[in-house]
């Protein structure tokens, strides 16, 4: 078998992770969607100065955690009856949703489409902040120094929950034929809302971000997306003293932890070059999906486009 440059193949496939787990895990994450449910979204819309023929383009707003409006675009079909399947979109660290056009395949098939803008980073989503500790690099560590509560991303993983329970209800969709999709913080997205919003059906990560961030350092990869992980130790923990409490507390945001929650079906997109997103890390995450899933692993391909990796993704969905 092909031999990836962290692990063989057959190890990938047993691979459980490294990072610690909090004791306190579930109550943790079953606290935070019990604050969820408290929200009122205050949902709005306005329509977008994109418009097709076939696709009602509008700027969707919510409320989430900490009083942020967060945005999504929020695409619909102008033609079709009866409730309809829709699909939703996460994008990569520090971008933003995709352009509009980008996402028109899905609407030609009668789907809805909202595609998340992450708070603070490239769309047009509020971040309110008010952390204590560092945050003049990365996202990763912000609130790392505060309550566990106050992570960044505990926030945006909640904020891909509630768009999808948004979406769901709204008129026209099929709340049983909702789909998610992304790529690299993006693919961690996805499994987070999976995780969060059980009623997900497919679900298609492509080399997730966000997954056993302790392997990552035992790789000597926290590099590219994980540098801030570097600058922080060398900032604020140069011994590592910290260092088991602070992989500890990352663990009440690393998806791998989250994985056991989903009930989706799964289909993994994954480069065995991958440096950014080591493969270890991405199966430490999938091995703990309870339910249906595969893989699609590319042997040569490294964090970059996986060829006709999107018509295949296209391809599951299309069968919501």
């Amino acid at each position: 078998m092909p031999r990836t440059f962290d692990m063989p193949r057959e190890e990938l496939a047993t691979y459980q992770g490294t990072n610690p787990r909090p004791e306190d895990f579930d109550v943790y994450w079953d606290g935070a969607l019990a604050e969820l449910d408290t929200l009122d979204p205050g949902v709005t819309t306005e329509p977008a100065a994109f418009q097709t023929p076939f696709a009602e383009c509008s700027h969707l707003w919510f409320t989430g955690t900490g009083g942020a409006r967060v945005h999504a675009k929020l695409l619909r079909p102008r033609a079709g009856a009866g409730p309809r399947p829709a699909v939703l979109m996460f994008h990569g660290y520090n971008a933003g949703s995709p352009d509009w056009s980008e996402m028109l395949g899905h609407v030609a098939l009668g789907h809805t489409v909202a595609a998340l803008d992450c708070r603070g980073q490239g769309g047009r989503s509020q971040d309110v902040g008010g952390v204590t500790g560092w945050t003049f690099q990365g996202h990763i560590v912000r609130g790392l120094e505060d309550a566990p509560d106050n992570l960044y991303f505990r926030h945006v993983y909640l904020d891909t929950a509630l768009p999808a329970r948004i979406v769901m209800g709204l008129d026209g969709v099929d709340p049983d034929r909702v789909g998610a999709t992304g790529i690299s913080q993006g693919g961690g997205l996805t499994l987070a809302c999976a995780a969060l919003e059980p009623r997900i059906k497919p679900a298609a990560p492509v080399y997730p971000f966000l997954s056993d961030f302790q392997r990552v350092w035992d790789l000597d990869l926290a590099v590219d997306a994980y540098e801030e992980l570097t600058e922080w130790f060398r900032r604020f923990d140069p011994l590592h003293e910290r260092e088991k409490d602070v992989f500890t507390r990352l663990g009440y945001v690393d998806v791998q932890h989250l994985a056991p929650r989903i009930r989706a079906e799964v289909l993994l997109g994954t480069a065995l070059g991958d440096t950014e997103c080591p493969p270890s890390t991405q199966f430490a995450a999938f091995n703990k999906i309870p339910g249906p899933k595969r893989v699609i692993a590319y042997p040569d391909h490294k964090h970059e486009l996986l060829p006709l990796h999107s018509d295949t993704i296209y391809t599951f969905l299309s069968a919501l």
